[in-house]
C-alpha cells in the first residue's frame, strides 16, 4: 500500500509511534510517505520506500498566527495526488484530522482518500477537553473513515466523553523486540535508573529526583533523565536543593533510546496520566524492570509486582521502596526483568502489531 502518515514531529509518545510505525510499514514492503512541518524524529535519511514531504507556512502580515492546519491539508492532498496514496494515516486529532479531512474533500472529485485517525492521549483527555475544541475534536473523530486507540482505556475515555458512535479499534502500542532487547554486558555495577519523557508537569518528572534522595537512603544509585522540556529546569534546580545533584545525569533529547536503556536498570514513571506507557515498554523489551503509576492505560501494560511495579500518584516513598527492592534483591530483578522481557515479546512485539494495523487499513480502503 501507499500510506502517508502525519504526525508531530517531536519527543513526544505519538510522534515515535507514528514514526515506527511508518519504518515497520516501510520494512514490511509498503510505501510511506511523512507528511509534516519538519522530519520526524528517529527518522534517519536514506531509508527504502521512506519519503518526506515537508510542510511550508507562509508568514503573510495579516496572519497572526501561521494557519498549519489549511497549509497541512494543502500538503496531502498535494502528496496524495502526487504518489497516489491509498489513505492517510494521522496521529493526534488536532489538528491533523480535521486537515485529513480537507484534503479528502480537495480529492473527492477524483478518488476517494480515507484516511485513519489514531488518538493517542493527551489529544482526548487534555486538547480534546478545552473547551475551545472539543467540537471541533468531536467533529474530526466523527468524520474519520477508521479510529483507532492505544488502549482500552483510552477507547472507554474517547468513547464516554465524547459520546462517539463510530466503532474506535484498540492496536497497542508495539515494540521492535530486536532492537529494544537486554544487554547485561552494558550496564554498569553501579545501579542506574533512567527516566525518559518530553519533561512536560503531567510526567512529574520532580518525582524522579524526590525518589532518587529516598532510594539513597538504603542504597547507592544514580539517576540518568533523557528528554527536555519545562520541568528540566525546575528537576536541575530541586537536585541541586536536595544535594543529589551529582548522582543525577540530564541528557537532553536522544534519538536512539535504545542504546541507552539497556544500560540502565529501572525506569521511573510517576507520571500523573499515561495512555498507555511507550517508554515503559521500551524498557521491558530491554528487560529493564518500569516502576510506575496505576493511572490510565498503564495497568493494561505493566502486571503490578510481575513485569514492574505500580504506586499511586506522588507516593514517592512508595515508589522508592519499590526501586530498592529491585536493586538490592537480585532474585527479584532477574526474575521481573525476564517477566517484562517476556510480555513485550508475547503480547506487543511488532510481528503481532503491525498486522492489526495492515489488517485495518484493508477494512478501511474497502469501506
Amino acid at each position: 500500500m501507499k500510506i502517508g502518515i502525519t504526525c508531530y514531529p517531536t519527543y513526544g509518545g505519538s510522534g515515535i509511534v507514528a514514526t515506527e510505525l511508518g519504518l515497520e510499514l516501510a520494512a514490511r514492503g509498503h510505501e510511506v510517505h511523512f507528511i509534516t512541518y519538519a522530519n520526524p524524529i528517529r527518522l534517519d535519511p536514506g531509508i527504502p520506500r521512506i519519503h518526506y514531504h515537508e510542510v511550508e507556512v507562509s508568514a503573510y502580515p495579516l496572519f497572526l498566527y501561521p494557519p498549519y492546519c489549511l497549509a497541512l491539508a494543502s500538503r496531502m492532498a498535494e502528496v496524495a495526488a502526487c504518489y497516489d496514496l491509498d489513505l492517510l494515516h494521522v496521529h493526534y486529532a488536532i489538528p491533523h484530522s480535521i486537515a485529513a479531512l480537507l484534503a479528502q474533500q480537495m480529492m473527492a472529485p477524483q478518488r476517494r482518500l480515507p484516511f485513519v485517525t489514531t488518538l493517542h492521549g493527551t489529544d482526548i483527555t487534555l486538547v480534546g477537553a478545552d473547551r475551545s475544541y472539543f467540537p471541533i475534536t468531536k467533529f474530526s473523530i466523527e468524520k474519520s473513515d477508521g479510529i483507532t486507540t492505544i488502549s482500552n482505556y483510552l477507547q472507554d475515555r474517547t468513547a464516554d466523553f465524547f459520546g462517539v458512535a463510530n466503532e474506535i479499534r484498540v492496536i497497542h502500542n508495539f515494540v521492535n523486540c530486536d532492537l529494544y532487547k537486554p544487554d547485561l554486558e552494558r550496564q554498569p555495577k553501579e545501579k542506574h535508573l533512567i527516566h525518559l519523557s518530553n519533561f512536560r508537569p503531567v510526567k512529574r518528572v520532580l518525582d524522579c529526583v524526590r525518589i532518587l534522595k529516598e532510594v539513597l537512603k538504603s542504597t547507592p544509585a544514580r539517576l540518568v533523565m533523557v528528554g527536555d522540556g519545562p520541568e528540566r529546569g525546575p528537576a536541575e534546580m530541586l537536585a541541586r536543593e536536595l544535594g543529589i545533584d551529582t548522582n543525577v545525569t540530564f541528557l537532553g533529547k536522544q534519538d536512539h533510546v535504545e542504546r541507552l536503556i539497556p544500560k540502565h536498570h529501572v525506569l521511573l514513571m510517576p507520571s500523573e496520566m499515561e495512555a498507555f506507557g511507550l517508554a515503559a515498554l521500551e524498557a521491558m523489551a530491554c528487560g529493564v524492570p518500569p516502576v510506575g503509576t496505576r493511572v490510565g492505560g498503564t495497568p493494561e501494560l505493566i502486571d503490578d509486582g510481575v513485569e514492574g511495579f505500580l504506586e499511586p500518584v506522588g507516593d514517592i516513598a512508595a515508589q522508592a521502596r519499590r526501586v530498592v527492592s529491585l536493586l538490592t534483591d537480585d532474585r527479584l530483578y532477574q526474575r521481573m526483568s525476564a517477566a517484562a522481557r517476556h510480555s513485550a515479546e508475547m503480547r506487543y512485539s511488532t510481528s503481532l502489531i503491525i498486522p492489526q494495523y495492515e489488517k485495518y487499513y484493508q477494512e478501511v480502503c474497502a469501506q
